[in-house]
């Protein structure tokens, strides 16, 4: 069989991000568990090498490259739609939520999250003119929908009116190298990273749907009540409409504590995760919330929002707290940091929920959904 895929996420260097990784990884262990299959990879721009993930990969690069709305218009509905019309393969799929509309080709569309319909203020206008044209069109033109969470399973089904019946769940993972580390390791990292100190740790973009305000506020005030000798660092690129996020951080009282790293290299990453207090992650929307599993598979006590997708992904195994509520999360932060059979409670139940997922599974359930598409 002939598959096409959208691998526009596969960016050059070490980029990859939630989405990216969940193309990487699924596509990863598709081609290996389906040598007797070709894969069209299908590139907005020159590729990394180490994409050709195997024998049974061919890789194609379609000009323009698509990196605003006018430019997925061209590509999608022009580039990949004429590509699909010359090659015709049995079937098109899309992990990053785009699709053309253009083809009578099969379509599997993966969709990350709704955010966009609910908290339109956190994104660009032309962004939001196109996702909200595209997708509920995206949604009915492709025969199978994947959801990465029943939280965005059940967004799709009351936002788009998508039949339940169409939409399956297919879970992201924490990759194998997310795991513990020694406590030799976990010193070396906090001499690195925080003079030695105790710290908590927020992994994501810095923009607003990530609620680095709240965050940042509710630690001002968890610093202020307890004195606590902790840090808070935050590892991520800066994204887009970050503006207010740094207007805060302007305004900490303990601003000295906290530490924005930029992007860290994965194996940084593992060990960051490895050496905190715990991971505070608290966005007030999402569609999955990977931070949260790669942090209880490195032995890391989790804090996260009580709502859309997260409780879902925690599994039982975090400190939920509103991500409206400032004092919420610094009640959470206090009572992490206040008891250490708490944090060991939590990070016990964290290993036994990152079991729940893997790379392998997921894949296995993608390629159900292609064999449905074209049966």
């Amino acid at each position: 069989m002939e598959i096409a895929v959208n691998v526009r996420f596969l960016l050059p260097g070490d980029k990859l991000e939630g989405i990216g990784r969940f193309t990487l990884e699924t596509l990863r262990c598709l081609v290996q568990q389906h040598p007797e299959h070709t894969f069209h990879f299908l590139f907005d721009r020159a590729f990394d090498e180490r994409y050709r993930l195997g024998p049974n990969v061919v890789p194609h690069v379609l000009a323009p490259p698509a990196r605003h709305p006018l430019l997925w218009v061209a590509w999608f509905e022009g580039a990949v739609a004429r590509w699909l019309r010359r090659h015709r393969p049995a079937v098109f799929l899309s992990p990053d939520g785009y699709t053309t509309l253009r083809t009578h080709v099969p379509r599997v569309t993966v969709i990350h999250d709704l955010a966009f319909e609910h908290f339109p203020e956190d994104v660009n206008r032309l962004v939001l003119k196109y996702y909200r044209y595209f997708t509920p069109r995206f949604a009915r033109a492709s025969r199978r929908v994947v959801a990465v969470s029943e939280a965005t399973r059940q967004d799709l089904m009351q936002t788009y009116g998508v039949a339940p019946e169409k939409i399956s769940v297919v879970y992201n993972a924490a990759d194998r190298h997310f795991r513990p580390q020694p406590a030799a390791v976990q010193l070396a990292t906090r001499e690195r990273f925080s003079a030695g100190k105790a710290y908590f740790l927020f992994v994501g973009a810095l923009q607003p749907r990530k609620n680095l305000v709240n965050l940042l506020r509710a630690f001002d005030a968890f610093k202020t009540s307890t004195g606590a000798p902790v840090k808070l660092l935050v590892v991520g690129r800066t994204a887009w409409k970050a503006g207010p996020i740094f207007e805060v951080y302007q305004q900490m009282r303990h601003r000295s504590d906290v530490h924005l790293t930029g992007r860290v290299t994965d194996a940084e990453l593992v060990e960051l995760y490895a050496a905190a207090l715990a991971t505070c992650y608290v966005p007030y929307f999402e569609g999955f919330g990977i931070p949260v599993i790669e942090a209880q598979a490195c032995a890391c006590p989790v804090i996260t929002s009580s709502c859309s997708s997260l409780p879902e992904v925690a599994g039982g195994a975090a400190r939920l707290v509103d991500p409206f509520s400032v004092a919420s999360i610094a009640e959470g932060l206090g009572e992490v940091y206040a008891s250490e059979s708490y944090r060991a409670e939590l990070t016990e139940r964290g290993l036994r929920n990152v079991e729940r997922f893997s790379w392998e599974e997921s894949a296995r359930r993608l390629w159900l959904e292609i064999e449905a598409c074209v049966a």
